[in-house]
């Protein structure tokens, strides 16, 4: 069945443009930065056979709106919103910077949460990459603020993602979604504000999730760069309930370049959550292995 285009009202009065499709389970897919529900729609067909799959524009993105002054908290209450909508409760996926805002809803937002799966958080704990500037954000700020969005992007992709310049030049003149991005850019403040405190080179911070209780699986691809790999290991030690694993063959464009795996890593991680609670109550998570 085709995907069924609805709203959700935030607590903030900021409208929410969400795709349903599907049935089942209800999961939320939480975009990464500079992405609205376009870049998640051909995972989401791809879980649609197993899940009721809400794809979501983050807000101030696609068709959702925008309320200012932005708040972590806000973007956290639009998850709750879609969890209302979804039946109450509801499984979690997010990426990169999205895998960081699912965090943050799974923590304050536990006991909806059936279960969490994480695709490449990107914290810089450690020398395995260099940490992003202290003033990016202020960076980020000022381009914005004087309409150099192109800019700002670009910033965000050569000092933010650690992208090397000439590649970011390419991007920006052969890739068809640049000027999609542009317009996304004011958002880049949000993401950055989503990761503060995890960009630095310094360990993370031990008590910022130690809520969260949903089944948790920390995944990162084999052919992505090693700070994404050390920032997951050191968060499933973190979390009560969490597991990290190795996507073979895949890097941080898993989401939009290898759906088909990815859904089913997916389908088989919630799937067992759900078999391994029908058993026995009181087991949550099953080992995924290390």
């Amino acid at each position: 069945m085709p995907a069924v285009q609805k709203t959700v009202i935030s607590r903030d009065g900021t409208t929410i443009a969400f795709e349903q499709s599907g049935t089942g389970p209800a999961i939320v897919l939480v975009a990464a930065a500079l992405a609205d529900r376009a870049d998640t729609a051909k995972l989401a067909r791809q879980l649609a056979g197993k899940f009721t799959v809400i794809n979501y524009d983050r807000r101030g993105r696609g068709r959702s709106t925008d309320t200012a002054p932005y708040a972590v908290a806000r973007e956290v209450e639009d998850v709750e919103a879609l969890m209302d909508a979804a039946g109450g409760s509801a499984y979690l996926f997010g990426s990169s910077s999205g895998a960081v805002l699912a965090l943050e809803a799974a923590s304050r937002l536990g006991h909806r949460m059936n279960g969490l799966f994480l695709y490449e958080p990107p914290f810089i704990i450690d020398g395995s990459r260099p940490p992003m500037p202290h003033d990016f954000a202020d960076q980020i700020d000022k381009l914005i603020s004087g309409n150099c969005r192109s800019d700002a992007v670009r910033l965000f992709f050569s000092q933010g993602m650690g992208i090397p310049a000439v590649f970011v030049t390419l991007m920006r003149w052969l890739m068809p979604g640049w000027s999609k991005m542009s317009g996304m850019a004011h958002t880049l403040r949000y993401d950055l504000a989503i990761l503060a405190g995890t960009q630095a080179g310094k360990p993370l911070p031990v008590a910022r999730w130690a809520a969260t209780r949903a089944p948790t699986l920390v995944m990162v691809g084999s052919k992505s760069e090693d700070f994404f790999h050390t920032g997951a290991k050191a968060l499933a030690g973190l979390l009560q309930n969490a597991r990290y694993r190795v996507l073979a063959g895949c890097n941080h464009a898993a989401v939009m370049m290898a759906t088909k795996k990815m859904a089913a890593e997916l389908s088989g991680f919630f799937a067992n959550l759900k078999a391994t609670a029908t058993a026995s109550p009181s087991m949550s998570c099953p080992d995924e292995g290390r």
